[in-house]
C-alpha cells in the first residue's frame, strides 16, 4: 500500500507529487494523457503576480504569487526569466492615476526580497514604442514579471518527483475509486490493461475533470463547484522589435498580452469564455480569434490578420465557482475540498480535491495541500522553497550559457542557447559523450538530433511526436512536416526495437 495517489499530471499534481515524495511519502502520480497535455500547457506562459487581480481585491493571491515569482527565478532560471511589460495608457479606459497606483501597490506587494526592477512611467511617442503603437498612445508604464516554459515546468516537477522516489504513470487513467476505513482501492488503466493500487490518501488534481473524479470517488461529488473558463491564444510572425511585451487594455475591461515568443513570433492572448463542452476537445473559436485580432489592432499600428496566424491553442481553466458575474473576474485563487468520510459516519480514507490555482503558485499550493493531509499522513517538513528544479542549479543563466559555449565549441551558438534554455545543467546528460554534431545521431530537422529525442524519451516521459514537438519543446513552430514525419518514424522504429 502506498501513502498517496495523485490524480492529474498538470502543474498542481506534479508539484504535489514532488513535494510529497521529498517528504518521504510513497507516491504514485497518474495522468490519463501526457504530462501538461491540457490546461498547464495552454497558459499565457507567465510567472506573474497578476496585476489585474488587484482590481478585484485579490491582495493575498497577488502577494503570494509575487513571492513565488522570486522562488521560481532561483529554482529554474533556465526556463523562467525576467520580462519587461509595457502598459499603454488609453484615455478611454482606466485613468492614469489608477494605473500608477496599481503598479506602486504591485511593487510593494513584491516585498523586500524583490530582485526585479520596479515600475516606472514611460514615453510611448519615442523609440522603440513609437513605431509599434498607435499615435493616440503617448504615455504609459513599464513593470516587471517573468516568462516561463509552462509545459517544461510541469515535466521538471514530475522528474524531480521521480528522482525522489515517486512513480510517475503517464497515459494511465483512474477508472475506479473505492473507499475503505483506512485506504482507497483505486483502479488504474493504461494501454496494457488495469492494475489495482491501494493508497492511504488521494489527491484529486484532475483540473477540468476534478468534479468527474470527485463523483467517481464520492458518488455525489464535493461541496465545492467548478467553473470552466476557456482561454485561447494565437501566434503570429514577430510583430515588433525588442524584448519587451505589451499589455493591452480592452473596452470590456479585460487585458490582452502581446509577448515575444520563440524568437520569430508574437504570442497574443488570452480570452475568457465560458466552457461547457468536453475538455478533451477544446479549440479556439472564431469569436475568440476576432477578439484577439481586434485587440491588437486597437493598439498596434500594423495590427494582425487572421491569415497571419501560424498556430493557436486553447485550454480550459478549472476555476472555483465564486459566483462572480464575469469569467474574467472569477477568482484565480485555489480552494481545497477535503473529504475524510465524516458525512458517511465514522470517517474514512481522505481525498483532497483541488479547484483553481495558477502556474506561479503551484509550489505553495502543494505545501498547503500537504498541510491539509498532515493529520492523515505523517510526513517530513516543507523543503521546496530553496530546492532547484532539475537543470536549475546555477548561479546565473548568463554565466551558465557562457560556460556551455566554452565547453561545447562545436555546437552552433543558437543551438547552445536553445539547449541551455531547455535543459539547463542537464545539458551534459542530453549531449552525453558527443564531440561533434555527427555524434548526436540522426538529424531530424533544424538543430534537432536523435540524441535529444532519446533523452526526452528516457528522462522526460515523452512518448509521441506531439509530446516532443509541442510540449517538451515548441520545435513544431520551427520545423516543417518533414521533421514531424522523421520524429514519428523514429518512434515507430524504436518502438519496434
Amino acid at each position: 500500500m502506498i501513502d498517496l495517489l495523485v490524480i492529474g499530471g498538470g502543474i498542481n499534481g506534479a508539484g504535489i507529487a514532488r513535494d510529497a515524495a521529498g517528504r518521504g511519502l510513497d507516491v504514485v502520480l497518474c495522468e490519463k494523457d501526457d504530462l501538461a497535455a491540457h490546461t498547464s500547457s495552454a497558459s499565457t506562459k507567465l510567472v506573474h503576480g497578476g496585476l489585474r487581480y488587484l482590481e478585484h481585491y485579490e491582495f493575498r493571491l497577488v502577494a503570494e504569487a509575487l513571492r513565488e515569482r522570486e522562488v521560481l527565478l532561483k529554482s529554474a532560471p533556465h526556463i523562467v526569466w525576467p520580462l519587461r511589460f509595457v502598459l499603454p495608457h488609453d484615455r478611454a479606459m482606466r485613468p492614469k492615476w489608477l494605473l500608477r497606483a496599481g503598479l506602486l501597490l504591485y511593487d510593494g506587494l513584491g516585498g523586500l526580497g524583490r530582485t526585479l526592477p520596479g515600475s516606472r512611467a514611460v514615453r510611448l511617442d519615442r523609440p522603440p514604442h513609437r513605431a509599434v503603437l498607435r499615435d493616440h498612445l503617448k504615455r504609459g508604464f513599464e513593470y516587471s514579471d517573468c516568462w516561463v516554459e509552462d509545459a517544461r515546468l510541469v515535466v521538471l516537477a514530475a522528474m524531480d518527483a521521480k528522482a525522489r522516489g515517486a512513480e510517475v504513470l503517464t497515459r494511465t487513467e483512474c477508472v475506479a475509486l473505492e473507499r475503505g476505513a483506512d485506504r482507497w482501492r483505486v483502479g488504474l488503466r493504461d494501454a496494457g490493461g488495469e492494475r489495482l493500487v491501494e493508497a492511504k490518501a488521494v489527491v484529486n488534481a484532475a483540473g477540468p475533470w476534478v468534479d468527474t473524479i470527485a463523483r467517481r470517488a464520492l458518488g455525489t461529488g464535493t461541496k465545492a463547484h467548478l467553473r470552466l473558463v476557456k482561454g485561447s491564444h494565437i501566434v503570429v510572425p514577430r510583430t515588433f522589435p525588442g524584448d519587451q511585451a505589451y499589455i493591452l487594455q480592452q473596452p470590456d475591461g479585460r487585458i490582452v498580452f502581446a509577448i515575444p515568443y520563440e524568437r520569430d513570433f508574437t504570442l497574443i492572448g488570452t480570452t475568457d469564455e465560458a466552457f461547457t463542452g468536453n475538455p478533451d476537445n477544446v479549440a479556439i473559436s472564431d469569436a475568440e480569434v476576432e477578439y484577439l485580432v481586434a485587440a491588437v489592432g486597437r493598439s498596434f499600428k500594423s495590427g494582425v490578420t487572421r491569415d497571419e496566424i501560424v498556430w493557436s491553442y486553447a485550454g480550459v481553466r478549472p476555476l472555483y465557482e465564486d459566483k462572480a458575474r464575469s469569467n474574467s473576474t472569477v477568482t484565480r485563487d485555489y480552494v481545497f475540498e477535503l473529504d475524510a468520510g465524516q458525512e458517511t459516519g465514522g470517517g474514512g480514507a481522505p481525498i483532497l480535491s483541488i479547484y483553481g490555482g495558477k502556474i506561479t503558485t503551484f509550489r505553495r499550493l502543494a505545501e498547503h495541500a500537504l498541510k491539509r493531509l498532515a493529520r492523515h499522513l505523517p510526513m517530513g517538513s516543507a523543503w521546496t522553497a530553496t530546492a532547484p528544479l532539475p537543470g536549475g542549479r546555477m548561479a546565473s543563466f548568463a554565466a551558465f550559457l557562457w560556460q556551455a559555449s566554452e565547453r561545447y565549441p562545436w555546437l552552433p551558438p543558437e543551438m547552445v542557447l536553445r539547449l541551455a534554455r531547455a535543459y539547463g545543467t542537464r545539458l551534459d546528460t542530453v549531449l552525453g559523450e558527443a564531440r561533434t554534431l555527427r555524434d548526436l545521431g540522426q538529424k531530424l530537422g533544424g538543430d534537432f538530433y536523435a540524441a535529444e529525442l532519446r533523452y526526452l524519451v528516457e528522462h522526460e516521459f515523452a512518448r509521441t511526436t506531439e509530446d516532443v514537438l509541442w510540449r517538451r519543446s515548441k520545435l513544431g513552430l520551427h520545423l516543417g512536416p518533414k521533421a514531424a514525419a522523421a520524429v514519428a518514424a523514429w518512434f515507430e522504429k524504436n518502438a519496434a526495437a
